[in-house]
């Protein structure tokens, strides 16, 4: 290597200080998510124990929409996506998941759903939830939302 290679890698290297803590632990977090993800009992456990980490209100939210998701949908799979619950089609994709308020430091936690969940409804259509609170008209539409979602 020249002494010109040599000086423009140093400089480089000053400039670019790496992946943030925050980074490091979200990569770490995703690794430790693609393996309990090989195995759907190795997955499951991860999203409940990812929903017993939560603090209260939010971590029975997170079980009443396990619970209502796998009812209503029982071909999903859990999955943790991001350090949260998700749950994925026969071809692994997610169809919808929870984001917690306190991870996302957001005022409420809501239940999201991705393209590959069946919502199209015209031009124009939520796929996002906040939850406030879980009363039975609330967990209703939930679960009629989450059926149309795997139609």
């Amino acid at each position: 290597m020249s002494q010109a290679d040599k000086k423009d890698t140093s400089k480089s290297s000053k400039k670019d200080k790496g992946f943030t803590a925050d980074e490091r632990a979200a990569m770490k977090e995703r690794a430790k998510e693609l393996k309990a993800n090989a195995n759907k009992a190795e997955a499951e456990a991860a999203v409940l124990e990812k929903i017993a980490e939560l603090s209260e209100p939010e971590r029975s939210v997170a079980e009443r929409l396990h619970a209502l998701i796998k009812a209503n949908a029982p071909d999903l799979s859990p999955k943790t996506w991001y350090g949260m619950p998700a749950y994925a089609n026969a071809d692994g994709k997610i169809v919808c998941f929870y984001q917690s308020s306190e991870k996302f430091d957001a005022r409420y936690g809501t239940l999201g759903f991705n393209d590959a969940a069946n919502l199209d409804d015209g031009d124009l259509w939520p796929t996002v939830y906040a939850i406030k609170e879980l009363t039975a008209a609330v967990e209703a539409k939930i679960s009629e939302i989450v059926k149309k979602a795997v139609s």
